[in-house]
């Protein structure tokens, strides 16, 4: 049995975003009627609905990050056959990091803009990598080295778990400790125009 869908009571399951410039102004009116006599929304390019100030922090922030990761590849280079300790020590770090920066972002700081698209899309996201990790375990299978590259794919899988869960806990410490100074001295601190 087919449920009609076309009818006056669907909703759109779309989000909707709306600039600073939007906000104020009256609402757009709705495009030219469906043949079925619904108007159809307007719609914009996906590119438009994004702020440029947000794309230009992942930006700067990927190119930020890629670049500490190259330099460290570079400092510390991994021989061929043994275990890839840089690329290990850059995600598991990169797990922690971005655990330990999602708590002041969303329960410490107030709202913020930019901080979570530079350092957690665009500087952590670069900073760590996928890719890298399954190429020196590929290497590793490729030259026999079997205990080696399952160490590399299940340590590294359970190490950045684990540095994950010490960076929510760490965070959500300093978050219980902050509530106890506001609470004794009567005030919240404040802030910065880096949290804004």
């Amino acid at each position: 049995m087919r449920v009609d869908e076309s009818g006056p009571e669907r909703e759109s399951r779309e989000p909707t975003y709306i600039s600073d410039a939007e906000s104020d102004a009256e609402p757009e009116p709705r495009g030219e009627p469906e043949p079925g006599g619904e108007p159809s929304p307007s719609r914009e390019p996906f590119r438009s609905r994004l702020r440029k100030g947000v794309l230009a922090a992942v930006a700067l922030g990927g190119v930020l990050g890629g670049s500490a990761r190259y330099v460290l590849g570079l400092t510390f280079p991994t021989p061929r056959g043994t275990f890839p300790l840089t690329t290990f020590a850059i995600n598991v770090s990169g797990s922690f990091l971005l655990a330990l920066l999602l708590v002041y972002v969303l329960e410490i700081w107030p709202p913020t803009r930019y901080v979570r698209p530079f350092a957690g899309v665009g500087f952590l996201g670069a900073f760590t990598t996928f890719s890298t990790w399954m190429v020196d375990t590929d290497h590793l299978l490729g030259h026999g080295h079997y205990a080696v590259a399952a160490f590399n794919v299940f340590g590294s899988l359970f190490a950045g778990l684990a540095a994950t869960v010490l960076g929510l806990a760490i965070g959500r410490m300093a978050l219980a400790r902050r509530v106890r100074l506001a609470a004794r001295h009567g005030r919240a601190r404040r802030y910065g125009w880096w949290v804004r």
